[in-house]
């Protein structure tokens, strides 16, 4: 999949979420190897009272959502007298690659940002502590975040994320293009019914109006999105098997399928295409991340909206990811920046609103809730989703597994080479045996 970029092209945000879901091949080899014992540390984490710490913070926010972040960390470091912060970006397609290493050296970062497919995987590997201890501390409780993704934090009966915040998938409108075909540009279908008039509408006056991408971004995000429309589910409840060629799984690849089929979309596309069509009205309808949102507003005289995804199945859903805070696993860890990163932990989670302004939705429910988040434009609407979200079993290396079996299947699906029951049904089975190596491989880590 990482060759389906352009090449010379800068990272962006659908790689480096593309890259997060790969980079646990590259991880299981290099793991750490290391105890998992946490470091138990005193104090509330809402204050430090110990000797000058520097801390050192990882994380692969290098584009706008990296100026946010950059500057929540100046502001902290501003704020402290015994604790500095140096933010280090390092672009996620090495990043899951280079931490654990760095951090068996007993060098690189103090604490991070890891995706929510990863920790599991992390966990096993030795790379990060667990983190119940910075949770009883700092008076974190379920119901203080989204309890979705609070409960996927957990690997192996302990806790070792602290939610940061939510990206999901939303519906993004051309509404130039929508008026081209004779269709209101402020009314966005949201039901099978309305968004298969509007395409059979567009295709009447010569407009392919949704790209189906065969790729992970973002045809693997739209079929996860309809599996779990559809009722269905990517894998067991406890990762050990797959379940995505179930007759749910069928029938969300056969309506991406069909797309293409029909003519409503163009075949063949490449990484992107359907991105560079909507920013030059010729696309109407795109399903992408949140992270667009910055992108967007940077176009000049594109007019467009934005929508929770439209219910193609028999229930809504939609696909979703995280970014959680991790504290890491350096042999001879200080207790004092263990204390000191509880505190910056703590306080950036309570400042997450001003992190939504990159272009996520906060895991705190308090800060969902609070006016200066509601305040925002789109953010809030991609927050509606948040009750039907799903998150991956905490398995370490189910994000290999599904770069392995699953987006070849899509991709095979929609390139029309191969009827999506037989696609998915390969790679089922081949994804068990994966999921059952993997089970062999971490219980030695």
């Amino acid at each position: 999949m990482v060759q389906g970029r352009e090449r010379g092209r800068e990272l962006t945000r659908q790689d480096f979420l593309l890259l997060s879901a790969g980079a646990g091949a590259g991880l299981a080899l290099a793991g750490c190897g290391g105890s998992q014992s946490s470091v138990q540390t005193a104090g509330s984490g809402k204050s430090y009272n110990g000797p000058k710490v520097d801390l050192a913070f990882w994380n692969g926010f290098t584009s706008d959502d990296g100026d946010y972040m950059r500057k929540l960390v100046e502001e902290f470091s501003s704020q402290q007298k015994n604790i500095n912060v140096s933010m280090h970006t390092v672009i996620w397609e090495t990043y899951y690659q280079q931490v654990p290493s760095a951090v068996s050296a007993g060098k690189g970062p103090d604490l991070g940002i890891m995706h929510i497919d990863q920790l599991p995987t992390n966990a096993a590997r030795g790379v990060v502590i667990p983190l119940d201890d910075v949770a009883n501390t700092l008076n974190l409780k379920k119901n203080d975040f989204f309890s979705v993704v609070w409960d996927a934090g957990v690997y192996n009966g302990h806790r070792y994320g602290i939610p940061l915040d939510i990206h999901p998938l939303g519906f993004y409108y051309n509404k130039g293009v929508m008026e081209k075909a004779g269709l209101d540009p402020d009314k966005p279908p949201q039901t099978k019914d309305d968004y298969m008039a509007a395409l059979e509408q567009m295709k009447s006056k010569g407009i392919q109006g949704h790209w189906m991408s065969p790729l992970l971004f973002t045809g693997g995000l739209t079929f996860d999105a309809l599996l779990y429309q559809f009722g269905g589910l990517l894998y067991g409840e406890k990762g050990t098997n797959a379940t995505f060629n179930s007759q749910e799984g069928v029938d969300a690849l056969t309506w991406m399928v069909d797309l293409v089929k029909a003519g409503y979309s163009p075949k063949d596309l490449a990484q992107d295409d359907e991105w560079t069509a909507f920013q030059n009205d010729k696309n109407a309808f795109m399903w992408n991340g949140i992270w667009m949102l910055l992108e967007l507003k940077k176009i000049k005289d594109l007019e467009w909206g934005m929508a929770p995804l439209p219910q193609i199945g028999s229930q809504k859903g939609a696909w979703a990811n995280s970014h959680n805070f991790v504290i890491m696993n350096k042999p001879g860890q200080d207790p004092n920046k263990v204390a000191a990163s509880k505190v910056f932990i703590s306080w950036v989670s309570q400042r997450s609103a001003e992190w939504a302004k990159a272009g996520q939705v906060p895991a705190r429910e308090t800060v969902r809730e609070s006016q200066e988040f509601k305040s925002l434009e789109w953010q809030p609407v991609f927050a509606k989703e948040l009750p039907y979200v799903h998150f991956t079993p905490p398995v370490p290396g189910i994000a290999d597994v599904r770069l392995e079996t699953l987006d070849p299947a899509i991709n095979e699906a929609v390139l029309l080479k191969k009827e999506p029951e037989a696609a998915l049904d390969e790679a089922a089975k081949q994804a068990d045996q994966l999921l059952k190596e993997n089970k062999q491989k971490y219980q030695g880590a």
